[in-house]
C-alpha cells in the first residue's frame, strides 16, 4: 500500500498519483476482505484482527478523503 502511494508519488503526473491511490485504496479492501474471513475462521488473535480491522478503515478513510480532494478542481473566482 505504502509502496503504490510513493510509486504514484513519482510520477509527478497528478492524473497518475489519483490512480496509485485508487491502488491502494484496493489494497486496504483486500486487507479488511482476509481480516474478516481470518475471523470467520478463527485464525489468529481475535484483539490483533480487531485492531487492525479499526487501522485499516482509518486508512481507506483517509485515502478516500484524499482522492476525493486531488479529483476535485478549483472553483472559478466570480
Amino acid at each position: 500500500m505504502a509502496s503504490n502511494i510513493a510509486e504514484g508519488r513519482g510520477r509527478l503526473n497528478p492524473a497518475e498519483f489519483r490512480q496509485f491511490l485508487g491502488v491502494a485504496l484496493g489494497s486496504t479492501f483486500e486487507i479488511q476482505t482476509q481480516l474478516v474471513v481470518a475471523g470467520r475462521l478463527k485464525i489468529g488473535n481475535e484483539a490483533a484482527i480487531n485492531e487492525a480491522t479499526a487501522l485499516s478503515n482509518e486508512i481507506s478513510k483517509m485515502l478516500t478523503s484524499f482522492i476525493q480532494k486531488l479529483g476535485s478542481k478549483p472553483k472559478a473566482k466570480s
